[in-house]
């Protein structure tokens, strides 16, 4: 009993829980493997798809290859996508009472959102190992070194965790897995207007402001920059784009903040 009272046995607790909860998001996904094979063909597609498509018709800054430029803005887009699909998880468990069921179990109650977050990270690393697999056969290279590289890939998966925790507290909040699903839409104006697949450049001041930002368009350039990738802004620029790296850790760290309290609050709520 003393071992779960204290602060150590109580975070052991919830950690142990959390990773069995991580078992079971996966265990769902052997038994629906539609919904793993769609996230895992859908970023390779992007990067042949934009690649060839766009790569035709698009001068980038400054000279330099397409696919290059476009990998990093690819990045970003996925990963500010992948929340819609822990929004989406979370709203199915809530509305079919899976929620309920784990709170009347002798569960740590922070666990719940950990074995979300967690199972997407995991998830996020598989996805991001397809992508960079697929950019390497289409011409894609990083140029930065070894230690800039991985800085880059793990700037990545730190804020997909920040966001995925947005996704359970949506989730949470909306209980209803067709509303979730409506929404998913709503995600992509969001990653789009951004500089991940055009210049913002020539854009009318008001939406090249928007797009300056935009948090995605941070991410890329961060990553444009740790790759060693064309597109890497100079001159008079949005603090976002001057800054890169500090403004997406900004962001990891305001997500992380707000939404790590909400999503508990939201869980404890939703079973009142």
């Amino acid at each position: 009993m003393t071992a779960t009272t204290s602060p150590l046995g109580r975070l052991g607790w919830t950690l142990a829980d959390g990773l069995t909860l991580i078992g079971r998001e996966f265990g769902r996904l052997r038994q629906e493997p539609g919904q793993i094979i769609a996230a895992l063909v859908f970023p390779a597609v992007m990067v042949v798809l934009f690649g060839y498509v766009l790569g035709s018709a698009i001068q980038v800054p400054g000279g330099g290859d397409y696919r290059e430029y476009l990998m990093p803005g690819l990045f970003a887009m996925v990963t500010f996508s992948a929340w819609l699909g822990v929004m989406t998880r979370t709203a199915s468990d809530a509305a079919r009472g899976v929620m309920d069921r784990f709170r009347s179990m002798p569960m740590a109650r922070l666990a719940v959102p950990i074995g979300q977050t967690g199972a997407d990270v995991l998830t996020g690393l598989l996805i991001l190992a397809i992508m960079v697999g697929t950019g390497l056969l289409v011409g894609w290279q990083p140029h930065g070194g070894l230690i800039p590289t991985t800085q880059a890939l793990l700037l990545i998966i730190v804020l997909r965790y920040a966001l995925s925790w947005v996704g359970v507290y949506v989730g949470l909040t909306v209980k209803n897995d067709q509303v979730a699903d409506a929404a998913v839409p709503l995600g992509l104006p969001v990653t789009m207007l951004s500089n991940a697949f055009v210049p913002t450049d020539d854009m009318p001041g008001w939406l090249r402001f928007l797009a300056d930002w935009n948090p995605v368009s941070a991410l890329t350039i961060a990553l444009r920059e740790l790759f060693g990738n064309p597109g890497v802004p100079s001159g008079n620029v949005a603090w976002p784009l001057a800054n890169p790296m500090t403004a997406v850790l900004l962001w990891t760290a305001a997500l992380l903040v707000i939404f790590v309290p909400l999503s508990f609050r939201a869980y404890v709520r939703s079973g009142r």
